[in-house]
This record gives C-alpha cells, sequence and structure tokens, in this order.
C-alpha cells in the first residue's frame, strides 16, 4: 500500500494534523479468523462417488471406441453422399453398363450349382471381367495393387512355411547325428 498526506479539517484551522492512511477507519480491515472445517460427506455424495467410480473404467472405454468408430463412420457418410451426389447425376451410360455388370452377377449365380465356392468365385468372377471391360484402366490399377498385395502376403506365407518347418528338419538332423554316436559338423568362422 502506499502512503500519502492527508488533510483532516479541525475546529482550530492553524492545527493541521497528518494521519496515515491506515488510521483512518475507512481504510482499516479487521483481521478475520478463518477456520477450515471439512465437512463430512453425506450418503448422497457418498454414493455418487461410488457410482462415478463404478462407471469410469466403461465411460473411458466407451470414449476409446467412439473415437475409433468416429472416423470409420464419417467416412461410410462421406461415401454414401458422394455416391448419391455420383447417381443423382450419373454420366452418360452409366446405367446400362451397371444392369451388364449386375446380369454377369446373376449369371454367375445361376451357373454356380452345387458347392459354396463356386457360389462365391462365380459371380464375383463374371461381374469383375465384365467390369474390366467397361472400365479397363481402374481394372488394372486395381489388378496391379492387389497383385503386389496378393504377392507380399505370399512371399509372408512361404517365410513363416519356412520358419515352421526348417527348425523341425534342423533338430531332426541333430538327434539323428546325436543317436549314431557322430558328432555334430562344425562350420568354420
Amino acid at each position: 500500500m502506499m502512503s500519502g498526506i492527508v488533510f483532516a479539517a479541525t475546529k482550530d484551522k492553524s492545527n493541521v494534523t497528518v494521519v496515515n492512511i491506515d488510521e483512518l477507519s475507512l481504510y482499516t480491515t479487521p483481521k478475520q479468523k478463518l477456520l477450515f472445517v471439512k465437512t463430512e460427506n453425506g450418503q448422497l455424495e457418498q454414493g455418487v462417488a461410488t457410482i462415478r467410480q463404478t462407471v469410469e473404467p466403461y465411460a473411458t472405454w466407451c470414449q476409446g471406441t467412439y473415437e475409433k468408430v468416429k472416423p470409420k463412420v464419417e467416412s461410410i457418410i462421406q461415401f454414401g453422399t458422394d455416391s448419391y451426389a455420383y447417381l443423382k447425376n450419373p454420366p452418360p451410360e452409366f446405367y446400362p453398363r451397371a444392369g451388364i455388370i449386375g446380369f454377369t452377377g446373376f449369371l454367375g449365380i445361376f451357373l454356380a450349382r452345387g458347392s459354396r465356392v463356386k457360389r462365391l468365385i462365380y459371380p464375383t468372377g463374371l461381374m469383375a471381367i465384365s467390369t474390366s471391360l467397361y472400365y479397363p484402366q481402374p481394372a488394372a490399377t486395381i489388378a496391379k495393387s492387389s497383385g503386389d498385395y496378393v504377392y507380399d502376403l505370399a512371399l509372408q506365407g512361404y517365410v513363416a512355411m519356412e520358419n515352421v518347418f526348417k527348425p523341425a528338419s534342423k533338430l531332426a538332423v541333430e538327434k539323428s547325428v546325436n543317436e549314431e554316436g557322430l558328432a555334430p559338423e562344425t562350420k568354420p568362422e
């Protein structure tokens, strides 16, 4: 706080008294004696706290699931909006092409009597062939990318099978060598 000079008026005008700001009753504040008293929690507060502790893991799980699902739902909504806009103003020759592609799917279902594998492969294959006839450039792009993907999967499968069978054959060779009493060959370093 800053001190200043205050002139107080008295009956006697010749006697001027200097008073500090702290001495004026306007600026003094009484010292308060505050004492913190912690109240005990009531039954309602304890019940709410128990419910919050019980529900917290589920709420956290729901928030995590929501964060994972939200982008997928938004992409599906965007796909639906884009599809609607595309079908509302389709390019020429779209519906005849879609009809022929759909017809080849039904033809595949008709030809695929018997096994479940045929019912899966025939309609899908015929629709893919007819689609590639009408849309050759996207079909080539998809075939290239899926071909690379299938190649990578086949390579991973080959490596996995090699790892499964190779250690077993080494163990079998070592066991047969040990049973015959011969020492296994060591490689020079």
